[in-house]
């Protein structure tokens, strides 16, 4: 199996990429928020037992992923001062253990574009960061701090191309064909 793992601040466009290049390539998406969301109705993020369990859920989902003989996996991840430092070493361990690939596709935005994003009517469907005084605050505090993440193979500055055209790119620079 294919993990595509893509991420990136929020609003750089981690979903509608996802969205798209699910569409292009016939891989099921897990976005990060289907969790995150399932567990804030329960815990306060970044509690404890939120952390354990987010990222226990998201282990578990790539190991049957790969268990069930998907071809691929899209997944949407933004890193964050909660997840845990060895969470990406996990995920790489367990898929390679697995005998699958894990690829890391990097968003990025100028700051002014994702300010002028993180309101947007889009980001509301899920409990997504939609502040931008709360956005300023964190990132100055350096909650988005992505220095645990591995060199990406690609980083794609979306506000220079289209959803489409952004997930046309990973198709071809991930080399990835439409699974039935």
């Amino acid at each position: 199996m294919k993990l595509i793992f893509i991420y990136g601040l929020p609003a750089t466009g981690k979903l509608t990429v996802a969205v798209e290049l699910a569409a292009m390539t016939g891989y099921k998406l897990f976005h990060n928020h289907l969790v995150v969301d399932l567990l804030l109705s329960v815990f306060d993020f970044g509690s404890p037992p939120f952390v354990e369990l987010r990222e226990g859920i998201w282990l578990s989902v790539f190991e049957q992923a790969y268990r069930s003989q998907l071809p691929g996996l899209i997944f949407t991840f933004a890193p964050e001062g909660t997840v845990r430092p060895g969470f990406i070493r996990e995920v790489m361990r367990m898929v390679e253990r697995e005998g699958g690939e894990v690829d890391f596709v990097e968003l990025v935005c100028p700051l002014a574009e994702l300010k002028r994003r993180i309101d947007s009517p889009s980001r509301l469907g899920y409990q997504k960061l939609s502040s931008v005084s709360l956005f300023e605050q964190l990132h100055a505090d350096g909650v988005f701090d992505a220095s645990n993440m591995p060199k990406p193979r690609l980083s794609i500055d979306t506000s220079l191309c289209t959803p489409v055209q952004a997930a046309m790119e990973i198709r071809q620079t991930l080399m990835v064909r439409r699974s039935n």
